[in-house]
């Protein structure tokens, strides 16, 4: 799964969301709205880069802990300027600790 900002300036949700997944983006404040390839899951408009980049955060930091693997775009920096790091490869010392 990955959270970027598209082209337009939105922030957007890509690939496969089950129904877990569906709820932890609607309560980091995701809207989903049917499109023609399917459904388009993106932040609201206008409500600024700063509250864009807190939301998109959350939202990682949620499917990080439900064990989701997830892409934060690195310009989502939150307020604080962190991002979520990218989880860690398979067959490492990190990622036999996050089982």
């Amino acid at each position: 799964m990955r959270i970027t900002r598209g082209r337009g300036g939105q922030v957007e949700v890509d690939g496969v969301v089950d129904s877990f997944a569906a709820e932890i983006l609607r309560r980091a404040g995701y809207l989903f709205e049917p499109s023609l390839r399917g459904t388009w899951i993106r932040l609201p408009f206008d409500l600024g880069h700063a509250w864009e980049n807190e939301h998109a955060g959350w939202a990682a930091d949620m499917l990080t802990a439900a064990r989701y693997p997830v892409r934060l775009d690195p310009s989502l920096a939150d307020a604080a300027g962190r991002t979520v790091p990218p989880p860690p490869a398979p067959g490492t010392a990190s990622a036999r600790h996050h089982r």
